[in-house]
């Protein structure tokens, strides 16, 4: 089949120069590809007129559920892409981590958008920052989202998961995308793709395919685009210092290279939950995707005395893998992604038989397949016995089913190992022993992006070592590439621009839709809570007579509560603390006793208080003081779905003096529609 370029709202095929691909277990042809004729200049013009305002015009909420309804549709059509996948070489497994693994980010952060963001189109960063006495004049950090487009270049490794996820975040964002995957294993990104096109989900201009060569593409990048790279260190050098990056300071995220390590603690012996879990994770990371997985454990690292113990598990366990046609039932590996692929890796193991010993040579026999044909590798576990003067080891990164054993003296050791990888995206630690996983936190961190401790508390429950997760960051320092994928909010957040503002609490207000102290409070004759959501403006304040405080009331608290304190209860040893200068009212009857004075009890549009945030005490409160409640609606966010949103209400508890004594947030759900009675 000829793959086609989505670009500029059209399919385009390539007539010439034709990029042949091919099945990674038969040789045989199954694509072509080539982008000659495309105006790489208008695909990003079109990405920035047609996509980004469309995309913009959004709030997150709606981005959000954007994204969900793409993962639903992807969830009903994945069977064809499993079909398909084996041609990449990987089995069902594999293809499952690709999938749905790429179905599940979007599912992850369609979630965490209707969660973490806001029902608008700016993103306020941090808390308010009082840059004036009087508090008339405040700064405020905002993200709003770039006016670019976001070139992603994927890797092929992952067709489907690479495209995913950073297609959820830049989306979420509100950024266009144009896509640009591995040519290898273009045909399977290119399915996806095409059906999410022909889902009629997403604005036109927000995502383009192109299938081969990106051309000039980069020679036309600006200052508000975004270029998130996955592949080897050299190509992201490359496009690193392109003019057009360094001219217009293009924001780069590089995953690159990566000789991630896995640590066995020096405390565990064979036979333990960690020495087992030890095992089948170095198996596992070697074959799931026939190694070919940046994540892929590379260096094993292994207390000197248990050298010959932890190779002769692993050996023993790899003698159990299956390899051959990843189509029958029965195979654990496929072959690799290409035959120029396996040339590739064949190559780094000469480079590292330098220095290390091979544990087996057995003859691979792939089963239902031809090895000549197939892009087969078997399993290859070296042992590298003085990794101290070793350099191999630490530097060549053999991009497939190849791990090297090395034995450690001591933990200062191991570390020293794993550091010489200059850079790694995870690595791992097994041990039972909370101190030498402190001690490996400490002197690994600083080089990796992600540290996974696994002991028998957690084996059961372990994501494992090579399972990047839409939650957590995927990325790394030096040799890694040195950028952060994923990560919750922090994955949106490279694709949007942070501002400071600085001006009046109204200006601020009226900005960001989230209400300033010091801006103008807005007072009716109808109480807030009897107002639906769509009624209440931001802004809306009651404000509440007063309550004296007495100590009749402290003392019934605390024998309901049981809170006994001695700054309640002992008025002696009240006046030797400073702070409180005698018998003070508990911060938590404050809080019960402020809800006494702004709550309006009937049945309402209030539908219930789900917490409090930000809660501080600022001021003991003292029998006989009087208090009295602000309370005033900061922000509110819809839940369309479920016919209620979400409303924040920034609280002060005051005295007779007007001293602040106690200031929060409180959460409530109010409904979309009146409510009978209300």
């Amino acid at each position: 089949m000829r793959l086609k370029s989505y670009v500029m709202g059209h399919w385009h095929a390539g007539e010439r120069d034709l990029q042949q691909l091919r099945d990674a277990t038969t040789g045989q042809v199954i694509a072509e590809a080539s982008t000659v004729g495309i105006h790489f200049a208008g695909v990003l013009a079109h990405a920035r007129r047609v996509g980004g305002p469309a995309l913009r015009r959004l709030t997150f909420h709606e981005r959000a559920a954007l994204l969900k309804a793409l993962a639903k549709r992807l969830s009903e059509l994945k069977e064809e892409f499993y079909t398909l996948s084996f041609s990449t070489g990987a089995t069902r497994a594999d293809s499952w981590i690709d999938i749905d693994g790429g179905i599940g980010t979007l599912f992850a952060y369609a979630s965490r958008g209707v969660r973490e963001l806001p029902n608008s189109h700016v993103y306020v960063d941090g808390e308010v920052e009082p840059l004036s006495k009087t508090g008339s004049f405040v700064g405020q950090h905002v993200c709003v989202p770039r006016e670019g487009a976001a070139l992603h270049i994927n890797a092929f490794n992952f067709p489907v998961w690479g495209m995913l996820e950073k297609l959820a975040p830049t989306l979420l964002a509100g950024v266009p995308a144009i896509i640009k995957p591995a040519t290898a294993t273009a045909y399977l990104a290119e399915l996806v793709f095409r059906r999410i096109i022909e889902s009629g989900l997403l604005p036109e201009g927000a995502v383009q395919l192109v299938c081969g060569s990106c051309g000039d593409l980069l020679t036309h990048l600006t200052g508000q685009d975004v270029v998130s790279f996955t592949g080897s260190v050299t190509t992201a050098n490359q496009l690193r210092s392109h003019p057009a990056v360094i001219r217009s300071a293009v924001r780069f995220i590089a995953e690159t290279d990566s000789i991630n390590c896995c640590v066995l603690g020096a405390d565990v012996a064979p036979g333990d939950p960690e020495f087992e879990a030890f095992v089948r994770e170095v198996v596992r990371e070697m074959t799931a995707k026939a190694g070919q997985k940046c994540t892929a454990i590379r260096k094993a690292l292994v207390p000197a005395a248990r050298l010959e113990s932890v190779t002769e598990a692993i050996r023993a366990a790899l003698g159990e893998i299956i390899v051959g046609d990843p189509r029958r039932e029965e195979v654990r590996m496929g072959p690799l992604a290409t035959l120029g692929q396996r040339r590739e890796v064949l190559a780094r193991i000469s480079e590292l038989r330098r220095e290390a010993d091979l544990v087996s040579e057995a003859k691979l026999e792939p089963l239902g397949a031809d090895f000549e044909r197939g892009a087969f590798i078997a399993p290859t576990l070296l042992i590298a016995r003085d990794p101290a003067r070793a350099q191999h080891v630490h530097t060549v990164e053999a991009f497939g089913p190849v791990c090297t054993i090395l034995p450690y003296a001591a933990t200062a050791e191991a570390v020293d190992f794993a550091r010489r990888g200059e850079g790694s995206l995870v690595a791992s630690v097994f041990t039972a022993d909370e101190a030498v996983a402190r001690e490996l936190a400490l002197g690994l961190a600083p080089w990796h992006g992600r540290l996974l401790f696994v002991d028998r508390d957690c084996v059961r429950d372990s994501t494992g070592h090579g399972a990047p997760l839409p939650g957590l960051v995927h990325g790394g320092p030096g040799r890694a590439g040195g950028g952060e994928e994923m990560g919750g909010l922090r994955g949106v957040m490279h694709y949007m621009q942070r501002t400071a503002l600085q001006g009046s609490p109204g200006a601020v207000t009226a900005i960001t839709g989230r209400w300033v102290r010091g801006a103008r409070e807005i007072r009716g004759e109808v109480h807030p809570f009897r107002r639906t959501l769509s009624e209440l403006t931001i802004g809306e304040t009651l404000r509440s007579g007063e309550r004296a405080v007495t100590l009749e009331d402290i003392e019934r608290f605390a024998q309901l509560t049981g809170d006994t304190f001695y700054a309640h209860m002992d008025e002696a040893a009240a006046r030797r603390n400073s702070l409180f200068g005698g018998r003070v009212a508990h911060g938590y009857f404050l809080i019960a006793a402020a809800a006494g004075l702004f709550v309006d009890p009937p049945y309402g549009p209030v539908l219930a208080n789900y917490g409090l945030e930000r809660l501080r005490f600022a001021k003991p409160v003292r029998p006989g003081d009087r208090i009295k409640v602000r309370l005033t609606c900061k922000s509110k966010a819809l839940r369309a779905e479920k016919g209620y949103g979400e409303v924040v209400w920034d609280t002060q508890i005051t005295n007779q003096h007007d001293d602040v004594v106690a200031s929060y947030d409180v959460l409530t759900m109010v409904s979309t529609d009146p409510v009978d009675g209300g």
